[in-house]
């Protein structure tokens, strides 16, 4: 079972502003700069291309894939493998901006799991109820905060 993640408005903005900072960053200087030469202007307007590329690939597809013996998540270059076994925790969270995660929206979930890194993962599956719903059945040993 495939879940998507939500996107929320807060994070399209917060995104459409991180591309637009690495816009004027990348593409301002050299275009200001009436001695830069075309190979500093491409340079720089491919930097803008991979780097605003590589955060929308990371943000807009991130899935929770629920396999027979783990749970994937996965965002652009970035996959974790939770076995059910070793989830603790979910809770509801607001925090997208510090630890691990991989979400698009605000209201999100953390699961606890053993093998994580930073002790957890960010997610914000669409459909949150049915997630909960189908984690449930396949980690029945875990503590659910509300």
């Amino acid at each position: 079972m495939i879940f998507r993640s939500k996107i929320d408005g807060f994070f399209v903005t917060f995104m459409s502003i991180v591309i637009l900072l690495i816009g004027a960053i990348t593409l301002l200087p050299p275009l200001i700069d009436k001695e830069a030469s075309i190979a500093i202007v491409m340079i720089m307007t491919a930097m803008f291309i991979i780097l605003a590329g590589l955060l929308l690939w990371m943000s807009f597809s991130i899935k929770y894939i629920f396999y027979e013996n783990y749970l994937l998540v996965k965002g652009g270059p970035f996959k974790s493998k939770i076995a059910y076994q070793s989830i603790r925790k979910i809770s509801p969270t607001k925090d997208i901006f510090t630890g691990y995660r991989i979400l698009s929206a605000r209201n999100g979930l953390e699961l606890f799991y053993d093998s994580a890194i930073l002790g957890s993962v960010k997610i914000s599956p669409k459909n949150r109820k049915e997630f909960i719903t189908e984690l449930k059945k396949r980690c029945p040993n875990v503590h659910i905060q509300e």
